[in-house]
């Protein structure tokens, strides 16, 4: 077929003209440079015409909160990496490098908001509450996930690719229609919204497809935060897309924006952006938190395999942690007995951490007959008689010494 023989389109210019929604031209997009970035690396500030009010509003003790996070959680994940190493836990995933992209994050919620992140997220839970020690109980094998996810509106890690950003999706749109119940009572409901967090590979993931075709087609309250960490495991960027990831959000119909994931105040002030729309009604947002990885996928894994080490040199000097203690000591926000405290709180929770784990005994047999649903079920019980009276059919060698 030529291309003068190619089919036309089903609507013309005229007719879709009838249909706003469809033009994708009217999405606001105040990310569409090329990246937000209001703290550069050299911890130098910056302003923007959007989001510069929002980190005009952060006042200094939010800013050394913000520092203090990052540090007590790259604490963190250094103190589970080494109890991954000595046997204690049977797999950990780090974060190092990605510690503004969660803490900026995970600082603009609300706590009416509702969180599903992936299993890398603990710099997020630091954030909404958590205590660390719980994520940990998954890791070493002993919990299906180690915490209530109602207590803080965080959702249990989500080890299956990309099926939490369906979740999320689902849990936005009920939101929506207990709002609207609520407001056919007369009550006045609560203003919540929801985050799906998944990393630059789930995003070649159908799941996270579906789930933005459903979020635009209903104005779901769902921020997608896409943490572009750079590598997909072994599986860069590059092959991933061959556009920025923040631009796909306009095939959907809603904003996209590229942030600086190593810029915690940028971070900060585009994912408040981002809620505060989606709690007003106005639909979902995707946020692409441009950062990377600096070590491995997870503890499993050896990335010196497949990627160069100048890579992970040239990306240190970004390091969010280095750009806001630097900006933070030349405002005069910080000094030395500030850092020195960080320090010690974040030797504390290690040590809390480490206490914790070797503590956590692995739950029995019968105790994992009781997770099988979340109420009693016959057939189970039946399953469990079995087993127990199949157990105490076998003699001990303590028993048989002593007959």
């Amino acid at each position: 077929m030529g291309v003068g023989q190619l089919p036309t389109t089903e609507f013309n210019d005229e007719e879709l003209d009838e249909y706003p929604e469809s033009h994708l031209g009217p999405v606001p997009r105040p990310g569409s440079e090329d990246m937000i970035q209001l703290l550069d690396a050299e911890g130098r500030r910056h302003d923007h015409p959007v989001f510069g009010a929002y980190a005009e509003a952060l006042d200094p003790e939010r800013l050394r909160g913000f520092y203090r996070d990052m540090a007590v959680v790259r604490r963190f994940d250094q103190e589970a990496t080494a109890l991954q190493r000595q046997g204690q836990l049977a797999l950990w995933v780090p974060l190092t490098g990605q510690e503004a992209a969660q803490i900026g994050s995970g600082h603009a919620t609300l706590p009416e908001d509702f969180i599903f992140p992936t299993y890398r997220e603990h710099g997020v839970a630091l954030t909404r509450g958590m205590d660390l020690a719980q994520l940990l109980s998954l890791f070493r094998g002993v919990s299906h996930g180690g915490w209530d996810p109602r207590e803080k509106n965080f959702n249990v890690y989500t080890l299956v690719l990309a099926a939490q950003v369906l979740h999320a999706v689902g849990y936005a749109m009920g939101i929506q229609r207990d709002r609207k119940a609520a407001l056919a009572r007369g009550e006045q409901p609560e203003d919540a919204a929801v985050v799906a967090y998944y990393g630059d590979g789930a995003s070649s993931e159908g799941d996270v497809h579906e789930s933005m075709v459903f979020a635009a087609s209903y104005q779901a309250p769902v921020v997608f935060f896409c943490q572009n960490n750079h590598w997909a495991i072994s599986v860069p960027t590059a092959t991933q897309t061959k556009i920025p990831l923040a631009h796909r959000a306009q095939g959907y119909g809603f904003p996209g924006i590229r942030v600086d994931g190593n810029d915690v105040l940028a971070v900060h002030a585009v994912t408040q952006w981002a809620l505060d729309r989606a709690r007003r009604g106005e639909g979902p947002v995707l946020i692409e938190a441009f950062t990377y990885r600096l070590g491995a996928h997870t503890t499993a894994d050896d990335p010196t395999k497949y990627r160069a080490g100048s890579e992970g040199e040239q990306w240190r000097p970004r390091d969010p942690l280095t750009r806001l203690e630097t900006y933070l000591k030349a405002e005069g926000l910080a000094d030395e007995a500030f850092f020195a405290d960080v320090a010690r709180q974040g030797q504390e929770l290690a040590d809390h951490v480490r206490e914790t784990v070797l503590a956590l005994q692995a739950p029995t047999l019968e105790e994992a007959f009781q997770h099988v649903y979340a109420q009693a079920h016959p057939l189970v019980q039946e399953e469990l008689r079995w087993y127990q009276e199949y157990e105490a059919g076998f003699v001990t060698e303590q028993q048989s010494a002593e007959g």
